[in-house]
């Protein structure tokens, strides 16, 4: 399997300065910087860039559930939402919470919540952010 990088550049302090974050394939390129991360400034941050990975790695596992299970998609929406809190030991991500609407010909909620509910625990994103993050879902057929 290939090894996916990215980078990022700061120049600066903390509160004044700025930084460029780009993906090693050149797919996204994005300016991020202290108000862009802890207030409601122009520019992405690393959170955002967190819940996007998230997103599109549910969004992928779910669509290969649905898939093996007889059910192939139409469409899988989902949006993450990353809670970065202040905690005892500082700036932490506490909790994601996806949220995901499923065009799914010929299945019920039940198979459809099983499938989602094995996306969440099982995708590689998941995986790796579950340990130190609580990651709710909200699944619903559109």
């Amino acid at each position: 399997m290939p090894i996916r990088t990215s980078s990022a550049r700061w120049s600066g302090n903390l509160t004044e300065g700025s930084g460029t974050i780009r993906t090693g394939k050149g797919g996204f390129e994005g300016n991020y910087s202290f108000k862009s991360r802890f207030e409601e400034g122009e520019g992405t941050n690393p959170e955002e860039l967190i819940a996007a990975a998230h997103a599109g790695c549910f969004s992928m596992a779910f669509s290969k559930g649905l898939a093996d299970a007889g059910h192939t998609p139409t469409a899988v929406d989902t949006t993450a939402k990353v809670h970065l809190d202040k905690t005892d030991a500082g700036m932490t991500v506490t909790r994601i919470d996806l949220e995901t609407v499923g065009d799914v010909p010929g299945i019920d909620d039940g198979e459809f919540q099983k499938i989602a509910q094995g996306a969440k625990e099982n995708c590689p994103i998941s995986r790796l952010l579950s340990p130190g993050a609580e990651i709710t879902l909200t699944a619903r057929l559109a």
